[in-house]
């Protein structure tokens, strides 16, 4: 199960455990039975304070939990926690044997205060070992349970109990369920939720106690609203000339955290969006940068005395002598009826992570640029079938991808199609409509789930009124990321920067940041 070179590096990591923990195993005859067996007996090999029992009593089988000696298991996998959960496995041994988790400090605090909910404090994760997204809640409920006796979690292979996914109509992962021990009740969400973002949606007075933290804080030279690649670099610009720096991001790293391959990021051969942000938020944190996470901007005004102020969903108010807007952007929606309806039901964004869910059914792609060739070509090696549907007469995506999307026996190409509805059964996708733009007539395609890959929409709801817009909603800047407004500069994909591509996205941060400093030191 485990090769030599990995079970010398888990040798090396379980000597940090405190204090002894179990390993209890519920199997059944399966052969996945017997590799769970394997798994733990090889992991207790690996260290003397790890035992195993084979005698437990789950009812998802196989399982095993990673219990404290004494105590009862309240961090489990139901399924083989390898490839991208292989972290999750590894971190869920050390945080249950005592080694602290890599969390702030007050993190730590409010999750060791956080009250059982009423509806249950038990959660299971239901994941796909391919999703990059899923690792990390994975971790943030394992985290929670490791450090408050009044949770426990479960992650669920749904590749391996698949019964249970159509149970519970799971058609996306990460999705999250929410109640106690043999009676889960509730969704308590899907999609990727960072540590933070959980934890806050525990805590019912959250809200109140950062916006109290907020409207504290003084004056800012430099306000950065957006924590992406443009803001992580405008942020790093200001911080080194030596002047008061903020960020307030939603989600620090954005639409990276979302992206998987990156391949066009000079100097680095090849990496992943979600390394790619970790190493961003590391350079951060070298400086002086107050980095407000997990904070939805409302407003822009500009003040009496020159100042700008930004307020905050929470209500705060923060106020800066500049601000460089890099709020980036999010994945267009087809805007038909049934998609919002439909969504996480059948109707999907991320062929990476939900591609696993639909093996072996019939899905549709809709987009024929790169993204969604590439989506095509990846879902076709797992579904039964894939119907790519394009707008216009001809594909978009490059001609490499082309050739090889042609080249596939279950992939069906439709051009000049205009998607005009998603159809369901009330919960979950059966067919979409389409009409021929050639001929006008209406037609119908029976499949179980849509994959939307038609580009990117800008942040900038919330500017509205307040600063100038492109027809498409971007930021109007000039060459230097001057907005309509005096002191608010704008970089990134939010902006009328011909082109989205995250090196380009960094420049534009530095450029704004840049800007605004000379701003600064001509008041």
């Amino acid at each position: 199960m485990l090769d030599a070179n990995i079970k010398q590096q888990l040798k090396t990591y379980l000597q940090m455990l405190r204090h002894p923990i179990e390993l209890v195993a519920s199997l059944d005859n399966s052969d996945k039975a017997r590799d769970m067996e394997q798994l733990v007996q090889e992991i207790a090999e690996c260290s003397d304070r790890v035992s195993v029992r084979l005698d437990g009593n789950y009812n998802l089988r196989p399982s095993f939990s990673i219990a404290k000696q004494g105590e009862e298991g309240r961090v489990r996998f139901a399924g083989l926690p390898m490839g991208h959960e292989f972290t999750s496995l590894l971190l869920g041994l050390l945080h249950v044997g005592g080694h602290p988790p890599k969390v702030e400090a007050d993190v730590i605090e409010q999750i060791k205060g956080l009250q059982a909910p009423a509806n249950g404090g038990h959660f299971e994760t239901v994941i796909s070992l391919s999703c990059h997204n899923c690792p990390d809640v994975v971790q943030a409920f394992n985290t929670i349970a490791a450090l408050n006796p009044a949770f426990s979690h479960t992650m669920i292979d749904g590749g391996m109990f698949q019964p249970l996914v159509e149970q519970r109509k799971v058609m996306a992962v990460p999705t999250v369920f929410q109640g106690t021990q043999g009676n889960i009740s509730e969704s308590f969400g899907s999609g990727r939720m960072t540590l933070e973002e959980i934890v806050a949606k525990l805590d019912t007075g959250a809200a109140e106690k950062d916006a109290a933290k907020l409207n504290a804080k003084g004056e800012f030279d430099v306000l950065i609203v957006g924590g992406g690649p443009a803001g992580a670099a405008a942020a790093i610009y200001a911080a080194r000339k030596g002047v008061k720096t903020g960020i307030v991001t939603e989600r620090f790293g954005g639409q990276v955290l979302d992206t998987l391959g990156i391949e066009n990021f000079i100097s680095v051969k090849e990496t992943e969006g979600p390394k790619l942000v970790a190493a961003l938020e590391q350079h951060v944190k070298e400086y002086d940068i107050d980095v407000m996470n997990l904070q939805r901007a409302k407003g822009l005004q500009k003040l009496s005395d020159g100042k700008v102020e930004v307020e905050l969903e929470n209500g705060a108010k923060l106020t800066s002598k500049s601000i460089i807007l890099s709020t980036g952007a999010r994945w267009r929606e087809m805007n038909v009826p049934g998609e919002a309806e439909y969504r996480n039901k059948g109707v999907a964004y991320c062929p990476h992570c939900d591609g696993p869910l639909y093996k072996g059914k019939r899905v549709a792609v809709i987009g024929g640029g790169n993204s969604g060739v590439e989506a095509a070509i990846d879902l076709a090696g797992i579904v039964k079938e894939v119907t790519l549907f394009e707008f216009d007469t001809k594909l978009k995506a490059d001609a490499v991808l082309q050739k090889k999307l042609y080249s596939l026996p279950n992939v069906k190409v439709i051009l000049n199609a205009l998607t005009t509805e998603v159809n369901g059964d009330g919960t979950k996708v059966y067919g979409l409509t389409y009409k021929d733009r050639a001929t006008d007539e209406v037609k119908q395609v029976e499949l179980e789930g849509i994959f939307v890959q038609i580009g990117l929409l800008p942040n900038t709801d919330w500017l509205k009124g307040t600063l100038e817009l492109s027809k498409h909603g971007e930021i109007v800047v000039d060459h230097k990321g001057h907005t309509s407004m005096e002191g608010v500069f704008a970089a990134g994909d939010c902006t009328t920067a011909p082109y989205k591509q995250i090196i380009i996205a960094m420049g534009e941060g530095a450029n704004a940041s840049l800007a605004a400093f000379d701003h600064l030191i001509r008041q």
